[in-house]
């Protein structure tokens, strides 16, 4: 198989999976914000996915002479290694979980708070286990500090959170927007995802070009896309003879603690996604029976794609039957009538599966411990896209953005420590 061997290469592969894992969340939101389903989109992005990794274990997981020791790909698929293999497996199940469950987060939290308290949570948790099953081979003194540095970053993604609902609230309350159009009935809207007809217009308020963070854009965003985060703002319309006025009345019930709770499961699931690949690749428990070499990172990053994609697909599926969060009814047919975006959703999932491969392949030759760094640094890039491609936290008070700046700033310091701490694990 190809092994990376020169440090600057490492760096280089590292580098683009840092842009690509942290562009495709982007990507995914995009296609929501424009009325796109959630299921649609996962199952185009599962397909692309999978060949992703199937690409990478059959092109360098076959270069160069196979070792006794280091096997080629498909030579590894012949060998009693199921063990190894069901904790890849297992890492691929939590994975696919976690992303599937940001898919439904960025609509409640938004993209750049989802992304750095998941992270977030998956270093506490992700890097205290593999600290254990890496033999300690970091520095406790610097590493734990950081893991610190992370929940405080936790907390101030919570805070960010509930202050940008403050503001958000602040601008609908009271709100009225001129509307000449009327808005269509629930079961149209399910009548046209069964025939596989997308909504990506603008349905019910009359507000054109609508400036990012007025209230009116929020709005327009609500009514535009799939998932309604707003389920707990009524709508009362004035009616006159010339015009009608909607107005926006906040109720008593918020959806902060629920998509909150949806971030904080999609840490955890992420967080376990790490172990059990370390546990894969590296056998510290010693499930493999003597002579049997461990899994190369091509090997189990297949198989946990396989089980990424087995998860997405068939959760998805049943989505479509029996969707969730308020979404519209769907059904295969429909899917696959439904190519309005589905050039993006295949990039996603192009994006996804190259940079987690050239995060494991730069792992090689640089260490796991700087591959890690990846994972932990690449909601930096997916708050940038949120805060330019989708204008978060535009028009927000002075506490916000406060909040926001403490929140990125403490996560830049908590990378840059465990980077610090970084050890070289064991072969």
């Amino acid at each position: 198989m190809y092994v990376v061997e020169d440090k600057g290469g490492a760096i280089a592969l590292m580098l683009a999976a840092l842009f690509f894992l942290g562009t495709w969340p982007a990507v995914l939101t995009l296609l929501e914000r424009r009325g796109r389903l959630p299921q649609h989109t996962y199952l185009d992005y599962s397909i692309t996915n999978l060949l992703a990794a199937v690409f990478i274990a059959l092109t360098f997981g076959q270069i160069g002479d196979s070792k006794p020791d280091m096997p080629n790909f498909l030579t590894q698929l012949t060998q009693d290694n199921w063990p190894s293999i069901l904790f890849a497996m297992a890492g691929g199940i939590v994975l696919s979980l976690g992303n599937l469950a940001t898919q439904y987060a960025w609509a409640f939290v938004g993209l750049s708070v989802t992304e750095i308290i998941s992270s977030s949570i998956t270093v506490v948790i992700g890097t205290t286990f593999n600290y254990f099953l890496d033999d300690r081979i970091n520095r406790a003194e610097i590493l734990f500090p950081g893991v610190g540095c992370f929940l405080v970053a936790v907390c101030l993604g919570s805070a960010v959170h509930s202050s940008n609902a403050a503001d958000n609230e602040k601008k609908l309350s009271g709100s009225s927007t001129n509307c000449t159009k009327t808005t269509r009935a629930n079961s149209d809207v399910s009548k046209d995802m069964e025939k596989g007809v997308t909504n990506t217009s603008d349905p019910t308020v009359g507000v054109e070009n609508a400036k990012a963070g007025t209230a009116e854009y929020l709005i327009q965003l609500e009514n535009r896309r799939s998932i309604k985060s707003f389920k707990f703002w009524t709508i009362q319309i004035l009616k006159s003879r010339y015009f009608s006025i909607i107005i926006i009345v906040r109720s008593a019930s918020s959806n902060l603690f629920f998509g909150l709770g949806i971030v904080f499961f999609s840490g955890l699931c992420f967080s376990l996604f790490s172990p059990a690949f370390n546990l894969a690749t590296n056998d510290q428990w010693h499930t493999l029976k003597k002579g049997v070499p461990h899994l190369v990172v091509y090997t189990a990053f297949f198989y946990f794609s396989i089980s990424c994609f087995v998860v997405g697909i068939g959760l998805n599926i049943w989505f479509l039957y029996n969707p969730v969060l308020g979404l519209p009814r769907s059904s295969f047919a429909a899917y696959l009538k439904d190519w309005k975006g589905r050039q993006w959703a295949l990039l996603a999932g192009l994006l996804c599966g190259f940079g987690n491969g050239f995060q494991f392949m730069g792992g090689q030759a640089a260490g796991y411990a700087a591959a890690d760094a990846v994972q932990q640094a690449l909601p930096l890039v997916s708050t940038f896209w949120g805060i330019l491609l989708f204008g978060e936290y535009r028009k927000s008070s002075r506490r916000t953005y406060a909040l926001l700046v403490s929140m990125i700033f403490m996560f830049i310091v908590a990378v840059a420590v465990l980077m610090a701490s970084s050890g070289h694990r064991k072969q």
